[in-house]
């Protein structure tokens, strides 16, 4: 299935989600489900329901809308946000592996999106993988954070991010 290229379906997506008070979901939920009976095979539609019922707490549900997306045929930001989000949302629902894998693939698109790099730390953190965690945070943090004060401990910060990810080697 093709990615959605209709402008118009794509704003009103943009003006629901816009629109949305997390702290009430329902409203958003039930018109982003009127949408999804309008366009029920449409990646976009999808992905954004299923960030509604993430956003709402209902992550189940949301998982069974994002996988569906990813089906439906995702392509640039749109799939690493979601990508993103259901990796997220797994690692909520306690499936570890899945959620890792998934942002793995995340990494693999995506190699520059420093929110994926954050969520793949958090991920290996809930998976009692906090030497590893730690150390994707601190390569993040010497590779995005140019300041003359970081970059003086450049070294350090790889050394000491090395020796971490060594400590996690067994996993």
């Amino acid at each position: 299935m093709p990615e959605t290229t209709d402008p118009a379906l794509l704003q009103r997506l943009k003006d629901l989600f816009d629109a949305r008070d997390r702290d009430d979901m329902a409203p958003t939920i039930t018109a982003l489900r009127a949408v999804l009976a309008e366009h029920p095979s449409d990646p976009h539609v999808l992905y954004e329901v299923g960030g509604a019922y993430d956003t709402a707490g209902e992550e189940q549900t949301a998982a069974e809308y994002y996988e569906r997306a990813l089906d439906a045929g995702l392509e640039g930001d749109t799939l690493r946000r979601c990508l993103l989000q259901y990796g997220s949302t797994l690692r909520n629902l306690g499936r570890f592996d899945e959620s890792l894998a998934l942002l793995d693939r995340a990494r693999e698109l995506f190699p520059e999106s420093e929110s994926v790099l954050v969520w793949h730390a958090l991920s290996l953190h809930a998976a009692g993988r906090s030497d590893g965690a730690v150390a994707e945070l601190m390569e993040l943090a010497a590779d995005r954070i140019r300041t003359p004060d970081l970059l003086r401990y450049e070294a350090a910060i790889r050394g000491n991010a090395d020796y971490l990810r060594s400590l996690d080697a067994d996993h």
